[in-house]
């Protein structure tokens, strides 16, 4: 039975028993659930009370709506608080994001996420930390951040890091999406599955309840899985020797040396992003990779957004993108070479007390 909500309106989170099977539902269609402070307390609240229920033997975690499992934080909220001096409101709505994320990734019990649709930013940190991580092909995912003026958060740094080769700082520098297929090959996603399987997702799941999770994810995939995609191998080799580069400005010239499309097509889509989070992102990964722990991950992207929240382009890269959509972004500074660079590394590893 789905939990009862004190106003009439529909619970922004949606929890339903079905014997020893927990369904977690986010429930914002309209802004393709994305979140904000009241959906991740009560996500928080319904997933650590089902961790310690011992008739709950299996998690199921979806979004609802046909657009996509969940778009992120609710930007306009972010813009908010930036605009308005409130800045410590988007601090506490990260760190208790980044806890349910983390909580998520260390679950007790096999916790299942489902991805479909628009899976972004903050829709990848609840999907692809979970203990099974579902995919539909069509699943648009990815780390946009750098295009707003911000940095990738939600423990995506460390995704990225874990990504094959550079592809990494390629996603986090060029803010480009990937799809569901590609979600494997990348390590979001332990199987890609069928609209079909995810449109009934439990009826399925029935005869996987007491597998451990990774037998379960290995069950769902042999059983159900569709073909991945190996698009993005054919690029492997320009993108690890671009992104391979030991600093953010070279990663560009050697894009630009390049004569491959792809490589000439990455550089422009860097171009039109945050210098600064150009920077934040690339040094943000290489940090994640060389440490390889989540909960290290999270922590230095909540000091790389208390850093970059105080800066101009956070503001005006929601303000371009996704407030008054002119798509012309003026950032500041204009270009890398006028990035600190130092600000930036020196928030990379954690300030001894």
């Amino acid at each position: 039975m789905a939990h009862s909500n004190t106003s009439s309106a529909e619970p922004l989170v949606v929890s339903t028993r079905y014997g020893v099977l927990g369904h977690v539902e986010l429930n914002r269609p309209a802004k393709i659930n994305a979140l904000n402070l009241d959906m991740l307390l009560e996500l928080n609240r319904i997933l650590k009370a089902w961790a310690e229920d011992p008739d709950i033997h299996l998690v199921l975690l979806t979004g609802r709506g046909s657009r996509g499992f969940c778009a992120g934080g609710d930007i306009a909220d972010f813009h908010t608080a930036v605009t308005s001096g409130h800045h410590q409101d988007f601090v506490n709505l990260l760190a208790h994001e980044f806890d349910t994320d983390q909580l998520i990734a260390n679950y007790p019990k096999p916790l299942v996420s489902l991805a479909h649709g628009i899976t972004m930013g903050g829709g990848i940190g609840l999907a692809s930390h979970a203990p099974v991580r579902l995919v539909t092909p069509e699943a648009r995912m990815g780390m946009p951040e750098a295009k707003i003026g911000y940095t990738p958060d939600v423990g995506g740094s460390h995704l990225l890091a874990n990504m094959p080769g550079h592809f990494g700082e390629y996603f986090a520098m060029t803010a480009s999406s990937f799809n569901g297929a590609d979600a494997v090959y990348l390590g979001f996603a332990d199987a890609t599955v069928s609209e079909e399987f995810a449109d009934d997702i439990l009826d399925h799941l029935d005869e996987f309840i007491g597998l451990n999770a990774a037998d379960l994810a290995a069950a769902i995939e042999v059983m159900h899985g569709v073909p991945e995609s190996h698009r993005l191998e054919l690029d492997q080799g320009w993108v690890d020797h671009a992104f391979s580069a030991d600093v953010p400005q070279e990663v560009i010239e050697r894009l630009e040396q390049m004569v491959h499309p792809h490589a000439q097509q990455a550089a422009e889509l860097i171009s039109q992003n945050s210098p600064t989070s150009v920077a934040s992102a690339f040094h943000a990964v290489r940090a994640a990779r060389a440490e390889n722990n989540l909960r290290g991950a999270l922590d230095r992207e909540l000091r790389l957004a208390e850093h970059l929240m105080y800066l101009p382009d956070l503001a005006e890269g929601i303000r371009a993108q996704v407030i008054d959509k002119d798509r012309n972004p003026q950032w500041n500074p204009a270009t890398l070479a006028n990035v600190d660079q130092q600000v930036l590394l020196g928030l990379m590893d954690p300030v001894d007390s």
